[in-house]
């Protein structure tokens, strides 16, 4: 019972992780990336289907600065290039034959810094999750113990589990944050 609470709230904890680094991932670095791209939704087949471009296409990189998207089928290819260019992501997609290009442009200091600014409001949020997560087993716990269903000792040793599992996670969160900031500093 008691590493089924813990396994509970690990889970959580991933969950809440892997929403963080998705969001971070849509945070242009200067680098081409396909995160940067694969979830615009591309109204396709004369707008009677709405599909996310990774649903489309595969979205490769050519080099630091170029992203190469190749349609599965060639038809909904100028959809596509419509698409990314409504989404307003500051760069425009071109045809190229079979394929969509989309070079993407440096960051000026202002944007880097706003970008920077950006992945630490989407850090915190994280964080936030992560406590909420913290907060709801530390309530359970409670009251469980106040119901007599677990021992003080047990109470305890739970508590101090999650907690250091909420510290892991804290842990994970700074690591995201290097990271991207990392990224967002290289020129």
């Amino acid at each position: 019972m008691d590493q089924q609470v813990i396994s509970s709230v690990k889970d959580q904890m991933m969950k809440a992780i892997h929403v963080i680094t998705e969001d971070l991932g849509t945070i242009r670095t200067g680098r081409a990336t396909p995160a940067l791209v694969e979830n615009v939704v591309i109204s396709a087949y004369d707008n009677t289907q709405h599909l996310k471009l990774k649903e489309m296409a595969t979205i490769t990189t050519d080099g630091p600065r170029m992203i190469i998207i190749a349609p599965f089928d060639p038809s909904v290819i100028q959809d596509i290039e419509r698409g990314i260019n409504a989404a307003n992501l500051g760069f425009t997609a071109a045809v190229d034959s079979q394929i969509i290009r989309i070079s993407i442009p440096a960051l000026t200091a202002e944007r880097r810094d706003e970008y920077i600014k950006l992945a630490h409001e989407k850090l915190e949020g994280g964080r936030i999750m992560i406590r909420q997560v913290r907060h709801e087993a530390m309530s359970d716990l409670k009251r469980r113990f106040e119901a007599k269903e677990i021992s003080e000792d047990d109470n305890k040793r739970l508590e101090k589990e999650i907690q250091n599992l909420t510290d892991e996670m804290m842990t994970e969160i700074e690591v995201l944050r290097e990271k991207k900031e990392s990224e967002l500093s290289q020129i």
